[in-house]
């Protein structure tokens, strides 16, 4: 049976991120536009491309390809009331909630989704692309990125705020019977 090939890759860069806020659906801070299709010749032979639905991933999908399809279970994850408010605005208003959110994955005091259940998520979509052998390319969000590769490297769900996941970064993970992480070199 062929392996599955997995690469993750984090929407680029949005004026959220730079504010240190929690997302919205926001667009962009490039012009994706003009840059469309521009990582296309970044793989030999064209990966099937999946995104997320906000409009982030399907901005960044395009530089890679025309032909992305959206895959709700790479949506970001739900932070209820938390959505587009700063992270320090909430430590102000909300020191405690904040703190439970941080340190036990099981809470969701913003009224969206805990973090146990977006690693749930994460994991059921993971377990469809055993199934699918060939090269997946998703283009997602750094929570998605960071509850694949818990559940892939089988880490405590209290690990989740310890990876750090940059804008327009690339993950590769590989099944075949047991999924795996694999780092590449590039050519510099």
């Amino acid at each position: 049976m062929q392996a599955t090939r997995l690469t993750l890759i984090c929407h680029a860069s949005t004026r959220a991120q730079k504010r240190g806020c929690f997302a919205l659906d926001e667009p962009l801070e490039m012009d994706w536009q003009n840059a469309a299709q521009s990582f296309s010749s970044r793989f030999k032979h064209l990966p099937r491309v999946l995104c997320g639905p906000e409009t982030r991933t399907r901005q960044t999908a395009t530089l890679f390809s025309r032909a992305a399809t959206v895959d709700e279970a790479l949506r970001d994850c739900d932070l209820g009331r938390w959505r587009g408010a700063a992270i320090e605005q909430i430590q102000q208003a909300e020191p405690e909630a904040l703190q439970a959110w941080l340190t036990d994955p099981t809470v969701a005091p913003h009224g969206g989704e805990s973090l146990s259940q977006l690693r749930e998520r994460v994991g059921q979509w993971l377990q469809s692309l055993e199934r699918t052998p060939g090269h997946v390319l998703a283009v997602t969000h750094p929570f998605i990125i960071r509850a694949a590769l818990l559940h892939v490297m089988q880490c405590p769900p209290a690990q989740f705020n310890r990876i750090d996941v940059e804008p327009l970064s690339s993950t590769e993970l590989r099944f075949n019977h047991v999924w795996r992480l694999r780092l590449e070199t590039r050519e510099t």
